[in-house]
């Protein structure tokens, strides 16, 4: 069912799907206290999901993905 869902949507759709999901698993990963690199991997990662986010929200906005909330 996910690969029929899957085959009308564009391209870059379901990439930044992909990208939004492991972001969003990224960023949940670290837990303060920030050391400074744990600190700059989790500011990236929210720059994906936010870059992926646009994406989605732009073709439907129920696709945006947030940290820490499961679909």
């Amino acid at each position: 069912m996910a690969a029929l869902i899957g085959s009308c949507m564009p391209l870059g759709v379901l990439q930044a799907e992909i990208d939004a999901e492991c972001a969003a698993r990224e960023a949940m990963r670290f837990r303060a206290p920030f050391c400074p690199e744990d600190r700059a991997d989790r500011e990236h990662a929210l720059a994906v999901l936010a870059r992926a986010n646009k994406i989605l929200a732009a073709y439907n906005p129920g696709l945006v993905v947030r940290p820490g909330l499961a679909r």
